[in-house]
């Protein structure tokens, strides 16, 4: 079974190759440099492709789709330190075939390879959890209607109360800073506050973020 693995951290790669290659029928093809992977692919067949979300000049989503503009049978795995529930519907629109945590066991990941290969797709529990609850209804004030806060927005909260600036936020996201401020205009109109300490102090008072968490 051949594999290509693209991820921009060279120490990354290399020890994920080991793991990979501990198995004797998996050879793995490793590219740290995102425009070098359309000609890969092109030159040679790969059972499975490994991409990471975040990677300079190209994230994974944009990378995936270009990669099935000459390869649309390709079977490609999101493999990534970071959440990916927030970005769970991009990824599918883009035609990932499944995901990867970096924190994976060397068996769980050698499964989740073995898997897509006969394209069977495993998606880590915690995911299915988080994906299970879409919206969030909440009571507020009694002059005021319930609340609906979607899945993105109680993101967007979480961040806010680690009190990230909009900067870091916005590359968490992977949206830009002006649909970010625009999605805190919204936030603040929908609970009818005019700063982040309210919004937050807001969210708790609602059950939306944990009281108890210390940001």
């Amino acid at each position: 079974m051949n594999v290509l693995l693209v991820d921009d951290h060279r120490s990354v790669v290399e020890g994920t190759k080991m793991l990979i290659e501990s198995e004797p029928d998996i050879q793995v093809t490793i590219e740290t440099d995102v425009y070098c992977v359309p000609d890969l692919i092109r030159l040679k067949k790969f059972d499975v492709i490994l991409l990471d979300l975040y990677m300079p000049n190209m994230n994974g989503a944009d990378l995936t789709r270009k990669l099935l503009e000459y390869v649309p049978d390709a079977i490609i795995l999101i493999y990534s330190g970071f959440e990916i529930a927030p970005h769970f519907n991009l990824l599918m629109e883009s035609g990932v075939s499944g995901f990867v945590s970096k924190t994976s066991t060397r068996e769980e990941l050698i499964q989740a390879i073995r898997c897509a290969a006969r394209k069977q797709a495993i998606i880590p529990m915690q995911l299915l959890r988080q994906l299970r609850r879409q919206e969030i209804m909440v009571q507020g004030d009694t002059d005021h209607e319930p609340t609906t806060i979607t899945q993105e927005e109680d993101r967007l909260l979480r961040e806010l109360a680690k009190g990230k600036s909009n900067k870091d936020i916005s590359r968490t996201l992977m949206i830009s800073q002006r649909s970010l401020e625009y999605n805190l205009t919204e936030l603040f109109q929908k609970l009818h506050v005019n700063s982040r300490v309210e919004v937050i102090k807001k969210a708790k008072s609602l059950g939306i973020l944990p009281t108890e968490d210390l940001y």
